[in-house]
């Protein structure tokens, strides 16, 4: 059974969300604050967290950038008021994998939901049923000075420890998959996001852009993740 916690202090959206989840076969962990919700996340590991951004005690964000920091996987979905788009950059800038604007549908978040898990297992070798679940997962594999191991999920750089999100993991194995291919923004939202409906091909950006931070020697002068002007990006190396 998959676990999600969902951290929301509005009480009767909370109720409605543990019970929607609750239908569809998940087991529902709750938390009302930052603070609880990243005790409960250390202490209790789940599958998936639906992260409201305004919260007491501490925002989502600070819960986002503190469970990437301690070097935690797991996706997160933010839920953002309609019109803050910068809490939607930030997101997903700390390394949230996903976000629905309020007022949202249920079936919405749960097809939302349902995608990043598939990406997630397709990301860990587990053959779920997204994009990559009919490919051979990745073992090892080297791109310039950078070593990865998509089965433990360890990365090095020149041979010092370079922590990923679940997300650049995802994104490093397409681009490998299609190593020397231009791959398009819309391409990576369709096969890695999985979805048509971001509003905008920034997220594609954004996510790229903290990659790059991680595995270039100048990411402001890409040699590895080099993008190909108006088309997309394309892997070298």
């Amino acid at each position: 059974m998959r676990r999600v916690l969902i951290v929301e202090d509005d009480e009767a959206m909370s109720v409605a969300l543990r019970d929607g989840f609750a239908y569809e076969g998940y087991e529902v962990s709750l938390a009302k604050d930052g603070e609880a919700a990243l005790d409960l996340a250390r202490r209790k590991p789940v599958d998936l967290m639906i992260l409201d951004v305004m919260l007491p005690k501490m925002t989502g964000l600070d819960v986002c950038k503190r469970l990437r920091g301690d070097g935690s996987a797991v996706p997160i979905i933010m839920l953002t008021a309609r019109g803050q788009e910068i809490d939607k950059v930030l997101g997903l800038k700390l390394g949230a994998d996903d976000y629905v604007t309020k007022p949202f549908g249920f079936m919405e978040l749960l097809a939302r939901a349902e995608a990043v898990l598939r990406r997630a297992a397709a990301s860990s070798g587990s053959g779920g049923a997204g994009t990559h679940g009919a490919l051979a997962p990745l073992d090892a594999c080297e791109v310039g000075d950078l070593a990865l191991d998509f089965r433990c999920h360890r990365a090095a750089k020149g041979g010092r420890p370079v922590e990923l999100s679940a997300r650049e993991w995802e994104l490093l194995a397409y681009f490998i998959r299609h190593r020397g291919e231009v791959v398009t923004r819309e391409r990576l939202l369709d096969d890695v996001w999985g979805y048509n409906a971001v509003p905008f091909t920034r997220t594609v950006d954004m996510h790229v852009a903290k990659l790059r931070k991680k595995i270039e020697d100048d990411p402001a002068e890409p040699r590895l993740l080099v993008t190909v002007h108006r088309l997309g990006y394309r892997l070298n190396g």
